[in-house]
């Protein structure tokens, strides 16, 4: 192991790093810290809390993972932060440990793409295969789905939910929660319509990306009270079986959306 640990890292002997790790130069890991094989924490980064790490991730330098929650309600518990696999964190990234207000631990999933200067506040949920871009600033209990796009400088508003293959555009401020599949962009972010090019690279089919197109005329284009738009939802969710799964995708979504949805 020692072979794979730079030797101006400092690193705590309680740490629990796979032999297959590489620990760059000047980097910083704690005691309560796991991290798998493969991965990679590179130069000047800080790795702290209770921080664990999975497989083949790549953190560049300078980043600062495990770090406390800037909450004023943190009194020093320790809460945790969990990282998957194959995930690529680029400079400065902050990743901060939950609070026990909430669920105590804040989580990334695997494959995801997060790019310079992005900060992941306390108790964030991010799926998998996400691309957050330059400077993203998600404040505490946020969550994103899998494959949600996140264009560079945009501020999304405490507690609320980005949904599954979404895009927003740069510069954009989410302060409501914004539902899977939709393209969105503005400060305030407002919807424009479905995200099609990302649902066809990612093989959704011709009758899918259709049905999704309609829920959206549903939920944006009718009048219709929420209440009324999902249960307009559910019927048709029983009649294009091959959209079914994720037309309820959606359904579960505008379920617990207790900010409400951006609105055009």
């Amino acid at each position: 192991m020692a072979g794979n640990i730079h030797p101006t890292a400092v690193v705590d002997p309680a740490a629990n790093i796979d032999p297959t790790a590489v620990i760059g130069p000047f980097a910083v890991v704690g005691p309560n810290v796991t991290i798998g094989a493969g991965t990679e924490i590179g130069p000047y980064c800080m790795v702290d809390g209770v921080t664990t790490i999975g497989r083949d991730n790549r953190f560049y330098r300078y980043c600062s993972i495990g770090g406390m929650p800037q909450d004023k309600k943190y009194a020093g518990e320790l809460t945790g932060l969990t990282i998957g696999d194959r995930n690529t964190v680029r400079e400065f990234v902050t990743l901060n440990t939950g609070t026990v207000q909430d669920g105590g631990v804040t989580t990334l999933g695997d494959d995801n793409w997060i790019m310079a200067y992005v900060h992941v506040a306390h108790d964030c949920h991010i799926g998998s295969n996400t691309i957050l871009a330059n400077s993203v600033q998600l404040g505490g209990h946020v969550h994103v789905g899998d494959w949600a796009i996140i264009g560079g400088l945009t501020g999304v508003h405490q507690f609320s939910r980005v949904g599954a293959h979404t895009m927003t555009g740069g510069n954009s401020s989410l302060m409501q929660d914004t539902p899977p599949f939709v393209l969105a962009a503005g400060n305030p972010c407002r919807p424009v319509g479905i995200n099609v090019e990302g649902l066809k690279r990612r093989g959704f089919t011709p009758v899918m990306v259709s049905a999704l197109r309609e829920a959206y005329k549903i939920i944006y284009r009718r009048g219709l009270p929420l209440d009324a738009a999902r249960a307009e939802l559910r019927e048709r969710q029983q009649s294009i079986p091959e959209a079914a799964e994720h037309l309820q995708t959606l359904l579960d979504f505008l379920d617990v959306a207790s900010r409400g949805i951006i609105r055009p």
